[in-house]
């Protein structure tokens, strides 16, 4: 009888293991966080590269929410995100919306910088202070060809230098 008590306290650890690592795995991965408690909000970009649903929505780099849905607004040819952030975070009136890189081969995600407002924002509100992703393919192509407004290929100190004599 003792080698079915075993065998049924080692199923019953076995099983307990399992079922916390799979409510770890939600938790870690936003598929669920416990708490149920969030308050959508929406933000108009220009460009939303590197930004799919469920894409995390951070705040001072810890993650608040997540990314619900992604859209072209028709009208004015930019993507609406629409997100949820924690209930228990209150965004002020004048809260700015980011789509920042983790680095330069991570992901994007949505970072809110919160405003000064004595008001808060009304669940489901816009947030208008927006800057869509800076496409890092765009940036290297500036610095290969020379930067703003300069030639291609030019140095711009050559000029500056005394010309040499040829003997």
């Amino acid at each position: 009888m003792s080698n079915h008590t075993t065998e049924v306290l080692v199923g019953a650890a076995v099983l307990t293991v399992a079922a916390g690592f799979f409510l770890y795995a939600g938790k870690v991965t936003g598929f669920t966080d416990g708490t149920g408690a969030d308050t959508a909000y929406f933000a108009s970009f220009r460009s939303v590269e590197g930004v799919s649903v469920g894409t995390d929505v951070r705040m001072a780099g810890v993650k608040v929410g997540t990314v619900t849905g992604l859209e072209i607004n028709p009208t004015t040819f930019r993507a609406d995100t629409h997100f949820t952030i924690d209930d228990a975070i209150r965004l002020p009136q004048d809260t700015a919306a980011i789509i920042a890189s983790e680095g330069l081969l991570g992901g994007s995600f949505v970072e809110i910088l919160p405003g000064g407002s004595p008001i808060d924002l009304e669940p489901g509100a816009e947030i208008e202070d927006t800057q869509g992703a800076v496409s890092l393919v765009n940036l290297l192509l500036k610095f290969v060809s020379g930067g703003g407004g300069e030639e291609a290929g030019a140095d711009p100190g050559l000029d500056e230098l005394p010309p040499t004599e040829v003997q």
